[in-house]
């Protein structure tokens, strides 16, 4: 029996990992076997286009996009740990960032149609079965930054994030009669989020 992917979306400091390991927890309660994974990946690829986002090495947004569009097909069709395989044992595989991410962040820094294509059009990368956003204001993602990090991204400011949430609207639009999207008020305490995240998963499960 085929597992279930599940992505988890939302602007830096949303609480996407918190929440993460929250439904990890919970549905393996539940009896479920689950994978985490994330992207970037750890791969070679993966790490390319992280030193990218932490800005160590310079690179453009056409070429970020290329190279996290690159992890993500291995990410995919890895034939020992990828996204394919954990689905055909049964995992129900939950996912930090996909390709919303490429088409919120890069979509605003390069050609958006150019970065919508590569992704969606991809054949080896997977539609999930649904992704969850943690839907949370630009100020407040910096303040949760400012409390809990020593370092920034090159997207961790307040104008790249206003623009990447709207971006992020954008394309849940563009995406509503295609992908299974459920956005989630992440402006609460850790526990009342995690019971809508994990109430939006279960709809996909039973």
């Amino acid at each position: 029996m085929n597992g279930k992917f599940i992505v988890i979306e939302g602007l830096d400091g949303s609480g996407k990992t918190t929440q993460l390991n929250a439904l990890a927890r919970n549905l393996r309660a539940l009896g479920y076997a689950v994978a985490e994974t994330a992207e970037p990946t750890a791969s070679t690829t993966g790490g390319l286009a992280r030193d990218a986002l932490s800005g160590f090495t310079p690179r453009t947004g056409a070429e970020i996009a290329a190279l996290f569009m690159a992890d993500r097909v291995a990410h995919n069709v890895n034939p020992v740990n990828g996204i394919g395989k954990l689905l055909s044992e049964g995992c129900v595989v939950l996912c930090d960032r996909y390709y919303y991410s490429s088409l919120a962040y890069q979509g605003t820094v390069t050609d958006p149609e150019w970065v919508f294509h590569i992704n969606i059009d991809c054949p080896e990368i997977r539609k999930p079965d649904l992704c969850v956003f943690l839907d949370l204001d630009d100020e407040e993602c910096l303040r949760r930054m400012e409390r809990g990090r020593s370092y920034r991204e090159i997207y961790e400011n307040e104008n790249s994030l206003l623009a990447v949430r709207r971006r992020y609207y954008e394309i849940f639009r563009r995406l509503e009669h295609r992908d299974k999207i459920c956005i989630v008020n992440a402006a609460r305490t850790p526990e009342e989020v995690a019971a809508d995240v994990l109430s939006a998963v279960k709809s996909v499960l039973n």
